[in-house]
Formats: C-alpha cells, structure tokens, sequence
C-alpha cells in the first residue's frame, strides 16, 4: 500500500461475524422469511433437472412418449408458476431487508455524526463521508443479501452433488476438479484482493472528496485564477484512482473469466467421459442431460463463492471505514439496534411531521445556524464563561482559561491578530468545539451540553464563511420558519439587502446555486445575516461577518444592528464601527484573554489593543 492511501489502523480488530449477525438479528423474522424464500429459489432447479432427465428419459425406445411428455409438460408448467411467485416473493422480501439494513447503517452513522460538536462531527471532507454512506453500507448491505444466497446455493450443491455421484462417481469427482482449483485461485488471490479493493475504495473517496471541496470553493479558485491548477490537482487524484481501479477491475475480471469458463470445462469433461459409459450403458442420455443442467449451476456456485469471499473481504474494509467515519475504535455502534419508521402513516411518522412544524430541517446546521427545537424561548439574562479550554491535538494552538460575561441586550466584540483563537472561541462556546475544561452559565443555569442548549430560539450563529443552500433566496432566509412568521421585508432591511433583491433576476425567489455560487462573497454573508434576523434569539454570534463587505454596506450593517438592541450580540471583529460601539471589548492573543473593557479603557492600558487600533 503506498502512503497516498490512508491507513485504518486506529480502528481496533474486531469480529467482522458477529457485526453482521447482530444485523440480521435486528429484523429476525424479516431475514428467516427472506432466507426460506431465497432458499427455495435456489433448490428447486433440483426438480428442473430432474424433469430435464425425465424427458430424455421418454425419448428412448420402450417408453411411453405420450403419457410421458403430456405429465413432464404439467409437471413444467407447474414449475414455472410456482417459481415466478417464489422470485416475485424473494425480490420484494430480498428489497425491504436490504433497506432496512442499509438503513440501520445509515441512521447510526448520521446520529454519530450529528450527536459529535459541528466542527469535529468528520474526519474527512463531505464528499467522501457521502461516498462511506453510499458505498460502504450498500457493500455491507450486499454482503448480507448474498449470504441468503450463499445458503442457497450450498444446499443446491450438495444435493446436486449426492445425486450426481449416485449416478456416477467417476464423472462427477473429475468434473469438480476445475472447480476445486478456481477454489484455490480465489483463496491464493484473497489478500491480494482485498488490498486491490481497499486501494481502490480509498482513492475513490479521495476523488469525491476532492470535487465537493472544489465545487464549494468556485468562486475563490476562479478569483485567484488557478482553474488549470486545481484541474491538474483533480487529475492527479483520478491518475491514481484509475490504477488502483484498473488493477482492481483487471484481477476481478481475470477471476471471473475463469469462473465462468468451468462451465464449458465441465461440460467438455462429461462428453469426454460420458461417451465410454454411454457405450457399455452405464450412462442414460438423461442421466448425463442431468449431469450437464446441474453443472452449470455448480459452476455459478463456484464463481459466486469467489465474488462472495472477495466482497466479505470488501465487507470488512467498509466496516473499518465506517468506524473511522464515526470516530470510533469499532464499528459496533454502527450496528445498534434502534427504532426506525420505514412506511408514512406509521405513528412515528405523524410526530415527525407535527414536529417538522416547529424544527427546522437538518440542513440548517449545514446552512451555518443550529437547530430550532420546541423548547420554551428561555430568554438571556446572563451568559457566563468560566476557564473555558480547548486545543487542537494536531497543533496544540486553542484558547486557554476564558473567562467574561454577557449581560442582556449588550453589544461585546471579541478582537485580536489572526490567529489569536477568536473563531475557536466562538466555536467552543457554542459546542461546535468540545470544550476541555470550563463551565457556561445561562441564567446561572449550567450547561452540561452547551452544543445542544445554544440553539435557536436562544441563540443564534452566523460563521465566518456561511453556508448557503442550492435554493431560493427566500428559503435561504426562511430554512424551515413559515414566511407569515416573519417580516421578510424588515429582516432584509437589517441586512442590508433590500438593494440586492431588487437586482436579482426573480427576486426572492431567485435560485442561488450550490453554497450561494450565483451570488458575491458579501451577499452570501448578508443573506446569512438575514437568517439570522429572522430568529427572534435572544443571543446572536456573528464571527466577522462583515469581512466580504464594502465600506458602506459594512456601516450601514452596523448601524442597523446598533439600531436594534433586541439580543446580546457577540460579534468576532477588528473593525473601528464596532468597536467604538462595544459595551464591552474582549481582547485576545496566543489564545488566551489579554484584556476585557470598553475601548476608551483598553486604549489606556492594554498595549495588544492599540496595537490592534494602530
């Protein structure tokens, strides 16, 4: 493995085995009606065959031919029908557990994700976590499914093998030695495999990845002009993607081209053999029809257990990369049993949509504010940060023993040189950052689980780089409220873009692209505003939000806000408007606070204050 390609070594070993039976387990009754019925589709070829052998059988002199084929025809006739309702039952068992494993997998990993502070909630980038929902789970979905098959077709084989060696041990034993040496290939090939398809998993994650940072940064790559570097970069990433890929696709190909081809060797083995035993008669012609259907099904048999031992060894990597998705030592989480409503008009279904009445949806996390949930308002009175910690483990750089106090309706600015920890702040603040030690009151309330309690309707966040969805301007401002609720009209007001909309093709209903691409860094910035104006929270966050702004617009933004002192607002800047309007001014350097009063004071005896005003 080169060094390209992640390593999934911090996830513990674990028993591959018993992660899927704990799956099965999940919907016994749903997996053993599956697996009954799979099973029949599988064995009833034995009676197939053994009419093929009957008809033959007729066709030598002596027998009664019109007796014969009038019963084989029925006896036919009857197997098709009964093998079109039993295909007809298994697909449509076979569709539901696979949902509802997948969907198992899926819900797990999203409750892991949404359960973890926003800022750590992935290890990777957004495409490839997709791609980990996507592939991951249907491989292991697959892998689940075909173990019905497995089943099945095992039995067929070995009842198939009993009746072919009561007719012929000497055929039967030769026939199976291909087949018994493709066996060997597959388990000589096995690690190989599995290093080829983890390779090639990976590389594809990075591909995927690497195109959803790209799309979400349209506007910088075309600003700064590196389309060709970024294409150049993009076509690295598929350069190795395409070798793993080949190399991959090149060995599974190669198997199975070998695995179909035992037919034909079989077979060519029977006509040899059976000649000899066809002469000295002891060999019907319908015994070696019986001896050529069966065979092909034994050959499948073999090219699926190669397919199946070599997606069981995928199965075991999707796992490892779940695991490393949901931030954990072992993918045994991913498994859990929980409650899931999967058909509308359930009564878990109604809650959820008496409940998306008052909740907005979760892309709102996404989109830069938090959740709303039906709790009461709980309106701020007092919001106090005692020795809040947190550092990153890669760098060591966070913030360190903070300490201050917000008081209601105050305006505070939170100040200093980049990289002085003000987002960081923000963000441990708020839960988006797990806070290594320290204590938030709100209302002299402690708050055990500040990520979930500093959400709308108390409080509200607007990051530094907003994210904006692929829809209308006014669902952008809305995310979930009912426009009734609002005055569209004076929120876009507050954010200064009144102006705009009147530009804008469709005005409110203009669509925007993905992450707001159709519109100027700092109209995604006051669109973000206007959500945020259109919660009535009585904290709002704003984390520079003014950087992509002109010099008017800037003013006006904040004289509109200085205007309406309806909520606390903790505001991250370094601009003079804001702070000369500050009831109080953080200021902090190396991550730590270096100094809290009004400007005046600070002017007066914090030198990184005027050194920031200078």
């Amino acid at each position: 493995m080169t060094q390209e390609i992640k390593s999934s070594s911090k996830v513990k070993k674990f028993s591959m085995g018993k992660l899927l039976l704990k799956m099965m387990a999940y919907r016994p009754g749903l997996y053993a009606v599956n697996c009954l019925l799979w099973a029949l589709i599988h064995v009833l070829p034995l009676a197939m065959g053994l009419l093929y052998k009957e008809f033959f059988q007729i066709l030598t002199p002596g027998s009664n031919f019109r007796r014969g084929i009038l019963v084989v025809c029925a006896l036919t006739f009857a197997y098709a029908l009964g093998r079109m309702f039993n295909i007809y039952l298994g697909a449509n068992a076979d569709n539901l557990h696979r949902f509802t494993m997948s969907a198992l997998l899926r819900k797990n990993m999203l409750k892991s994700i949404l359960n973890k502070p926003g800022a750590v909630a992935t290890p990777w980038a957004s495409g490839e976590a997709l791609n980990c929902f996507r592939d991951d789970a249907g491989t292991i979905e697959n892998n689940i499914s075909w173990t019905l098959d497995f089943i099945g077709s095992l039995t067929f084989v070995i009842v198939a093998i009993t009746i072919m060696l009561n007719i012929n041990v000497n055929i039967t034993l030769f026939v199976f030695a291909p087949m018994i040496v493709v066996v060997g290939i597959v388990q000589m090939l096995r690690e190989k495999l599995q290093r080829y398809r983890e390779a090639a998993r990976e590389a594809t994650g990075k591909v995927t990845g690497a195109m959803g940072e790209i799309f979400g940064a349209v506007q910088a790559i075309k600003v700064a002009g590196e389309e060709e570097n970024v294409v150049g970069y993009l076509e690295g990433l598929n350069a190795a993607r395409h070798k793993y890929m080949l190399r991959d696709s090149l060995l599974s190909q190669t198997l199975n081209s070998v695995f179909n081809n035992t037919v034909s060797l079989g077979t060519g083995f029977i006509l040899l053999l059976a000649a000899g035993y066809m002469k000295k008669g002891e060999l019907s012609i319908g015994d070696l029809s019986l001896f050529i259907f069966y065979l092909s099904f034994i050959s499948d048999f073999t090219s699926f257990y190669g397919n199946f031992i070599a997606n069981t060894r995928q199965t075991k990597i999707s796992f490892q990369r779940i695991a490393e998705l949901m931030q954990e030592d072992t993918p045994v989480n991913a498994v859990a049993h929980t409650k899931m409503s999967l058909k509308p008009g359930t009564k878990n279904s109604k809650v959820s949509e008496r409940k998306t009445v008052e909740r907005k949806t979760v892309a709102e996390t996404v989109a830069g504010t938090a959740i709303e949930t039906t709790v009461g308002t709980d309106n701020l009175q007092e919001l106090k940060v005692e020795g809040l910690t947190y550092r990153y483990e890669s760098s060591g750089n966070g913030v360190e023993d903070i300490s201050f106090t917000l008081k209601k309706d105050s305006f505070t600015v939170i100040t200093g040189r980049i990289g002085s920890g003000k987002s960081t702040l923000l963000k441990v603040l708020l839960g988006l950052l797990p806070a290594q030690k320290g204590s938030i009151y709100w209302n002299e309330r402690k708050l055990s689980a500040p990520g979930e309690f500093l959400i709308n309707p108390r409080c509200s966040y607007t990051p530094q780089i907003p994210r904006l969805v692929s829809d209308s301007v006014k669902n952008n401002i809305l995310f979930g409220l009912r426009e009734e609720e609002i005055n569209i009209e004076e929120v876009l007001h507050s954010a200064v873009f009144e102006e705009d909309i009147k530009q804008l093709e469709q005005g409110l209903e203009t669509l925007i692209g993905p992450r707001g691409v159709k519109l100027s860094g700092g109209q995604i910035q006051r669109v973000a505003v206007a959500r945020m104006f259109a919660r009535k929270s009585s904290l709002r966050v704003f984390d520079d939000i003014s950087s992509a702004l002109d010099v008017e617009t800037e003013n006006k933004l904040w004289h509109r806000l200085f205007a309406k002192r309806s909520a606390a607002c903790l505001v991250v800047s370094n601009r003079r408007l804001a702070l000369r309007q500050a009831d109080q001014i953080i200021v902090m350097k190396d991550g730590r606070i270096d100094g809290i009063g009004t400007l005046e004071e600070l002017l007066q005896n914090n030198d990184e204050m005027k050194a920031i005003w200078g």
